[in-house]
């Protein structure tokens, strides 16, 4: 099982959880990866009647092909570059509607040996976009690239699990009419892990 932010091994299976839910909800996913380069997808491939929420992934590798197949805009890669929270969003949007699901799930960064673009090893960024909105993550993780790579991936299933409980409050405070008002989306740019 692959390890988190921190280094720590989850109790579980983050992907396990995640499909499990998205079942239950009968939603399905679509994936978005540059530096996982399928990993995220094979993690969630993995699990046991997938078949009914994975709708498929795309790995843009290549920054110009995260406009091309994934539908970021050409002019925010080209003033950002491609490890970036605003593209992070663009690629799980970009996911979600291509793929014709109900959550995109992306990540961006970079896993090194060396710093790209100014940008040091361990920056990444992943999001997700689905029926609350759409939030952004970044990590700062330590390590070498496999566990770069690794953490991103459980720290990405964190984030969708986490946006499929907001959802599930939400949905439960808009049923209450005492609760009117006090469900919303929001963005999450908090850190995790250690640099």
């Amino acid at each position: 099982m692959d390890s988190d932010a921190d280094g720590a091994r989850p109790v579980g299976s983050p992907a396990a959880g995640v499909v499990h839910r998205l079942s239950e909800r009968h939603e399905t996913l679509a994936t978005v990866e540059s530096l996982t380069g399928g990993l995220l997808a094979a993690s969630i491939v993995e699990i046991a009647g997938v078949s009914g929420i994975f709708r498929g992934g795309l790995v843009v590798y290549a920054t110009e092909l995260k406009s091309r197949l994934a539908g970021v805009p050409e002019d925010l890669l080209a003033d950002r570059g491609p490890v970036d929270p605003d593209v992070a969003v663009a690629l799980a949007e970009g996911g979600r509607r291509r793929c014709g699901a109900d959550w995109g799930l992306a990540t961006t960064g970079v896993a090194g040996p060396e710093p790209q673009d100014g940008k040091p090893v361990g920056l990444v960024y992943v999001a997700v976009a689905g029926p609350s909105g759409t939030h952004v993550r970044q990590l700062d993780l330590d390590g070498g690239r496999d566990h770069i790579r690794s953490a991103t991936v459980v720290e990405a299933l964190r984030l969708l699990a986490a946006r499929i409980d907001e959802t599930d409050v939400a949905g439960s405070e808009a049923a209450d009419p005492r609760a009117a008002g006090t469900a919303g989306g929001r963005t999450d740019a908090a850190g995790a892990g250690r640099r």
